[in-house]
């Protein structure tokens, strides 16, 4: 199975990548580095010409850009190079809401299918930087109802898929969410027993027809990034 590269060595040194053509779960507390992964996977996509799209339903592209300059990534070479295109839908979201709440209804319910309506015909690879943001008032059964769709709809158009989702709303959908994709993958944040210092783990929760860590990985946000520092044994 052709695999994609995520821009984390430890990852891809013991999975191989993303599937491609999947649609992998990332999972993770505040401050875990969910952006900075997506932003990473991006960024690593793009520079092996894989026509890649970040979807940012919380930030706009120039606070992306600042976050990518603190670890020195070169991102505006590959969004003017046309491999690395950004769509926000901040905006749109705030003004969609004003104009419910104006007129006495509730916010928008999973309208999912955003995500994908303006993407070009020939994306290979998309991030979207996060679903929770239009998960307000689902149950959980139209949570899975249009979840489900959104993964069917990437995997028919082969379409390699990182889909955050943030901390609050994954208590809430993440095991329903896990059983629609194909790989999933959880960012904390925890006090080390032995050290008593807080640290970041991660967690490869499943990753079908793939060989994966048994335990936690250390993490460390440094200058180039995510970097696995320890815990990396694999099984079957």
């Amino acid at each position: 199975m052709e695999r994609i590269k995520t821009g984390i060595e430890g990852i891809d040194q013991f999975t191989g990548g993303i599937p491609r053509g999947k649609s992998v779960l990332l999972t993770g507390d505040a401050g875990s580095g969910k952006t900075i992964f997506g932003l990473q996977f991006a960024l690593k996509s793009s520079q092996n010409n894989l026509k890649t799209v970040y979807v940012t339903t919380e930030e706009d592209s120039n606070d992306l850009f600042v976050q990518g300059s603190t670890f020195k990534w070169d991102i505006q070479s590959v969004t003017e190079s046309d491999f690395l295109t950004f769509i926000e839908l901040a905006g749109v979201r705030a003004r969609v809401i004003e104009a419910e709440i104006n007129i006495n209804v509730g916010s928008m319910k999973g309208n999912f299918s955003k995500f994908l309506k303006d993407l070009p015909e020939d994306t290979e690879v998309l991030v979207i930087d996060n679903i929770g943001s239009y998960t307000a008032q689902l149950t959980p059964y139209e949570f899975r109802d249009r979840f489900d769709l959104l993964v069917y709809e990437l995997n028919k158009r082969n379409i390699t898929a990182l889909i955050i989702l943030d901390s609050a709303t994954s208590k809430e959908f993440n095991e329903i969410a896990l059983f629609s994709v194909y790989g999933a993958i959880k960012l904390m944040k925890r006090e080390n027993p032995y050290t008593g210092r807080r640290e970041r783990v991660m967690d490869v929760v499943k990753m079908r027809s793939t060989k994966t860590p048994t335990q936690f990985m250390t993490y460390e946000i440094g200058e180039e990034g995510i970097q696995i520092v320890s815990g990396m044994e694999s099984k079957e």
